[in-house]
Parts: structure tokens; sequence; C-alpha cells
């Protein structure tokens, strides 16, 4: 850590709050389920690498940080995978739901983000998710109230590692870089854009590099790291 007390720690999700295998789980069962429904001429695996692959090609269209809705590359990646037209308001609810039944924390996030906002801490998260994505996934796993700050990239307009990003979740917090932590799985967009700021960085999962101040194999390990005692 710095010499400075930390202030304030904010939080990624995808890959710390979140756990990406369930997030995959639950797209690995909504392609089922549209497969079930409407016609296709792909089978099961043969759908899930053209979803992944036009999820990928859309995520790398957008100009150097912009950000791009998740749910736009959805749409996208449905036309691709089905002969039939399938309306939003018919494909829209029912990602959601399975969404919404596969996503599980990380063991330890959600104990360890109510322990830091039991805290003096300021607890916030800075996070490319779509706003209603984000906001529903940390609400099913009771822990949307203990954030006092939700930075997303859709309000931003912005993805990591643009320092507008952190730059607003900074303000929100009223602290400055070299008061705040950061933690994140992905070196360039969260370590080295929270250390342009001057930010701690905490890797969980992140590649090694001099953006990374410390790295932990387990998240009930961050309490200790920024001076919050069990």
């Amino acid at each position: 850590m710095t010499e400075t007390e930390p202030a304030a720690v904010f939080w990624d999700i995808g890959g710390v709050i979140v756990d990406l295998q369930s997030i995959q789980a639950g797209h690995m069962a909504f392609i089922e389920s549209l497969l079930e429904e409407y016609d296709s001429p792909l089978s099961t695996a043969e759908a899930l690498d053209q979803w992944r692959s036009t999820l990928g090609e859309y995520f790398r269209s957008g100009e150097g940080t912009e950000y791009l809705p998740a749910r736009a590359g959805y749409r996208e990646a449905i036309d691709e995978i089905l002969d039939a037209d399938v309306d939003d308001v018919a494909w829209e609810p029912l990602f959601q739901q399975i969404h919404d039944e596969y996503a599980e924390p990380h063991d330890g996030a959600v104990e360890t983000i109510q322990r830091l906002a039991d805290s003096s801490l300021h607890v916030g998260v800075i996070s490319d998710v779509d706003d209603d994505e984000g906001q529903r996934m940390l609400e099913k796993f009771g822990a949307w109230s203990s954030f006092d700050s939700f930075t997303s990239s859709e309000a931003v307009g912005y993805k990591k590692p643009d320092r507008r990003m952190f730059e607003t979740a900074l303000q929100k917090a009223d602290v400055e870089g070299e008061q705040a932590v950061m933690i994140g799985d992905r070196y360039a967009n969260d370590m080295e854009g929270a250390d342009a700021l001057d930010m701690t960085t905490i890797s969980f999962g992140a590649e090694d590099g001099p953006a990374v101040d410390h790295h932990v194999e387990e998240l009930r390990e961050i309490s200790a790291l920024v001076g919050v005692s069990d």
C-alpha cells in the first residue's frame, strides 16, 4: 500500500465480484433455450462458438475506449445463431432470467464488501458492465446496498482503462488517487488504469507487472490489506 491510509476502495464486477464461469454457464443455458425455441442451422457447440466470436468482434469494434452496450452485442450474437427474427421483448426477459439464475459471486466477495462497508471506507464499483446488469447482479448477491457509489462505463461513456472512469469514481468518493484502492482482474484495464491515477492496486487474477501493488488469492485477504480488521 501507499504511505497514505486508504479512504476509498473500488471493486470491479466481472471476474472479481462475480465468477465469470457462472456467467459463461448462463450464456450456455440461454443459447440452449433459444435453440429449443427457434430454428437454427447450428448445433449447440457451434452456436456457442458463434456467440463468443460475435461478441468478441463487437466489443473490439469500438473506437479506443468508447463504451459499447453489452445488450447490443447480445442482439447481434442472437441474429448470427438463429434463422428466426426474434424480437427484443422475447429474448431480453429470458436472458435476464437465466443470467440472474446462473450468476454467482466469488467466494468471500460479498462477505468482504460488507465488512468494508461497515468501516469508515468509501466502498464503490468501477465496472464496464451495463448499469442494469450490474445492479441486478449486486442486488441478487445482497451487496448493492453496501456500496456508496457505482461508476459504470454506460454512465461515463467510456470503458477502462480510460482515466475518465477512475476520475469519475474518485470524484464521487471525494478522494485523491493516492487515497484509493482498485481491485481488479485485468492488468491493462484495472491495474494500469488505476495506477495512472496513483491508486493502489490489488490484483485478483490479473497478470503481474509494475502496475500491481498486491496480489490476493482469496478476496477475504483484502480486509487486512486496506486496514480493516475482522
